[in-house]
């Protein structure tokens, strides 16, 4: 199923419209094998459970060519040889309808399928009994699984002909079936057409585009109109407008080809075939498309505007962002669905699956951290160092935005906010790629978080990245990107690193271990290791490998830890050693993450058996050690070379949050620029200010230098001189020489 047409899963009630073009043949006669074929589909959807009800044209020209064979063979010669008269459309409906409704009986009895019969005005729909009594009676009959079938009661319709006036409720039998579709509150409207679905121009010019899915901002200056239909009053025009209509009153449409003989079937299969209108889809598609040059500077720009804000303004934004989620948790959780009834019908792993998922909870939490962020102190101009380099010149190192982020992360849309919130803390703009298979939730995140953004800001600076061919792009941007971090698989970060210029910041692998000495706590350490692996597997600080002293083997502590993970549900691994001794299925592979109820356990023989085991076999991300023995632990923490070590704590604290950092970026086991979780500070720079009284260098002779340390949470006004009226400064507040002692 197309992860746009997932809500497909939950319709039960469907209205199909069938145009004039696909109930008829070129030559006016019905076009029976299109018919049969039809009804054919109709009965295996009431075999299934919908609830069908059609809304049919082809009533008129049915009538037309009845009516023209009548005049034919009761007109004489001579009546032949004068002009003939195009017929009203009026009496060509009265005779057209009994025929067309006699054959739909026909089909429908051989398929054992009841039908019956509606015909409606204009009018009707101005009188609120004969609404309440439509929606009684088709209820009734769809109880008793009868196909209701609809018309305009051409015959009596107070419209001009040829029926070219759009005035009224309704003028044709499009924006009929939607007006339909609304007052019996249809799960679904289906328009079938003699083309597969809505182009960007006339389908016939081999440059037009079928669109998969309308969104009204983008393809409604861009499309372009071909001839009107054949027959009928109506055409792709019509369709689209009471396609969009019905869409944006909450209907999902699909325009899609009638001449199909499982059109109607695949489309309630979820299958990407014709043109979607749904009111969300902006939330699924880009609106505008932008080159990845002009994104990655708009983010720049953007960001620029946020640097120049009060730190009270930047704190605002953060809260207004909070509460946003808040205020949407419903349609967040909606979308998330979603993607998660794709990914499981698609086989998506478990682990990933739970990465996807965003439960109720999850988003409050996330609007907290959010918040809490917003609470920590202003990380941008904070001094880190001021000196003196001479009277009256001072130097300061502050921090700064490092300006541009591309951030490619999989599966967690949670990521999406948390990367969001710490951009706009830090000032920089971002570009964020997020999996294809959290695509709406990505989707409909972003558009909540860039809503809340002022316009003095601007929404560009967070981008969306929606296709994966946008990324090479990216990658290429060294003059505007400034910082590159992916956070998924080795296979996505070793492909990031090898094709981009830009500074990368990641860890490939989430391979934790924890160590339980022969001195450790028996009962603490079976705490330790089932919190780091059974509270959320998935994580990347989860325990992956256990390492225990050989001593324990002996003692009996071994099997007690065993015991423990296997009661849990843990699945266990053994190393070579222990696979051996307990009888425990053999691990391919000692650098493993399995993201899921699974780990290695191994036997070591001491605390630097442990150490060279996880330098050999670890990923340098998180590993911890379990012993009440403070001179091994201290070996264990100062000559383990990983982001983060413990010492009698789980692998699960090494996160941003619960590390006080508000939330993180990602987690790092690079050795430049940031290690471990990635909060704020990880996401900016320095930058030197430097302030004199016109000091200039002239080879050293002008300035005497004191590099002299000064406090750096002192108002810097404190150290500077006192100008002079003419701009200069008092000569006893200086140590300068020369012609430049009182620099102006």
């Amino acid at each position: 199923m197309d992860n746009t047409r997932v809500f497909i899963r939950d319709v039960k009630r469907v209205i199909l419209k069938v145009g004039t073009s696909v109930v008829t043949r070129p030559d006016g006669r019905l076009a029976l094998g299109r018919l049969g074929s039809l009804c054919e589909q109709v009965k295996e959807m009431v075999s299934e459970g919908f609830e069908v009800l059609l809304v049919t044209s082809g009533a008129v020209g049915v009538g037309r060519q009845k009516l023209r064979y009548q005049r034919l063979i009761n007109s004489s010669f001579a009546d032949l040889q004068k002009p003939q008269v195009e017929l009203d459309g009026k009496p060509c409906a009265a005779v057209g309808q009994s025929g067309l409704m006699a054959l739909y009986d026909s089909l429908f009895s051989q398929l054992d399928v009841v039908s019956s019969q509606f015909l409606v005005t204009d009018n009707d729909f101005k009188d609120p009994d004969f609404r309440i009594q439509l929606n009684e009676t088709v209820n009734i009959l769809l109880e008793h699984r009868v196909v209701p079938i609809l018309n305009e009661n051409d015959a009596i319709s107070r419209r001009k002909a040829p029926y070219q006036d759009s005035c009224g409720i309704f003028w044709d039998n499009d924006s009929l079936a939607a007006i339909l579709a609304l007052e019996l509150k249809a799960d679904l409207l289906i328009l079938l057409s003699d083309v597969d679905g809505l182009y960007t121009g006339p389908p016939k010019d081999p440059r037009s585009k079928l669109i998969d899915t309308y969104i009204r901002d983008k393809h409604s200056e861009e499309i372009t109109f071909g001839e009107k239909s054949r027959v009928g009053r109506g055409g792709m025009t019509a369709k689209v407008k009471a396609a969009d209509n019905a869409a944006q009153a909450g209907v999902p449409v699909v325009i899609t080809s009638g001449y199909s003989t499982d059109g109607i079937l695949r489309a309630l299969r979820g299958e990407r075939i014709g043109t979607l209108f749904h009111r969300d889809a902006h939330l699924w598609l880009p609106v505008k498309d932008i080159s990845a040059r002009q994104m990655a500077v708009a983010a720049r720009n953007a960001s620029r505007n946020l640097q120049g804000l009060s730190s009270d303004d930047r704190k605002k934004i953060l809260y207004d962002v909070a509460n946003a989620l808040e205020a949407n948790k419903d349609l967040i959780r909606a979308e998330n669905e979603a993607d998660v009834s794709v990914a499981q019908q698609i086989g998506i792993p478990k682990s990933m699956i739970s990465r996807l998922t965003l439960k109720p909870e999850k988003v409050s939490a996330l609007a907290k951290s959010v918040q809490m962020l917003a609470d920590m102190d202003d990380p941008i101009g904070q001094v880190q160092k001021r000196t003196e380099l001479a009277d009256g010149l001072i130097l300061e190192k502050t921090t700064c935005p490092l300006g541009v982020l591309l951030i490619v992360f999989e599966s967690r849309p949670d990521a999406l906010v948390q990367i969001a919130s710490l951009a706009i803390r830090s000032g920089n703009g971002l570009l964020l790629k997020g999996g294809k298979e959290a695509v709406r939730t990505n989707a409909i995140l972003h558009k909540v978080i860039t809503e809340a953004l002022p316009e003095s800001v601007g929404k560009e600076l967070i981008g969306l990245v929606t296709s994966r061919d946008e990324i090479p792009d990216l990658l290429k941007l060294d003059d505007v990107i400034d910082l590159v971090i992916p956070r998924g698989s080795n296979n996505l970060v070793s492909k990031i690193r090898e094709s981009t210029k830009i500074p990368v910041l990641s860890h490939a692998d989430g391979v934790c271990h924890v160590y339980v000495d022969k001195a450790a706590d028996l009962d603490m350490a079976k705490h330790i290791i089932l919190d780091a692996k059974t509270d959320y597997p998935a994580a990347c600080n989860a325990m992956e490998t256990l390492l225990v002293h050989e001593e324990l083997v002996k003692s009996g502590g071994l099997d007690e830890l065993i015991l423990a993970l296997q009661t849990a549900g843990v699945k266990l691994y053994g190393g070579p050693k222990v696979a051996d001794l307990r009888n425990i299925p053999s691990a391919n592979n000692l650098h493993y993450e399995y993201s899921s109820m699974a780990c290695t356990l191994e036997v070591v023989k001491d605390v630097n058996a442990a150490i060279a085991h996880i330098h050999e076999h670890g990923s340098a991300h998180t590993d911890c050690i379990v012993t009440e023995d403070i001179d091994v632990a201290s070996v264990f923490l100062h000559q383990l070379d990983s982001a983060a070590v413990f010492h009698n704590a789980s692998t699960r604290f090494c996160d941003g949050a619960r590390f006080g950092l508000g939330a993180e970026v990602g987690i790092s086991t690079s050795r430049i620029h940031a290690r471990g979780p990635v909060g704020v500070e990880g996401l900016l720079t320095t930058r030197w200010l430097l302030r004199g009284h016109g000091h200039v260098v002239d080879g050293d002779h002008g300035v005497t230098f004191n590099h002299k340390e000064l406090p750096s949470d002192v108002e810097l006004e404190h150290f500077m001189g006192r100008k002079s009226v003419n701009g200069g400064v008092y000569a006893s507040h200086h140590n300068v020489h020369g012609n430049h002692a009182n620099g102006i």
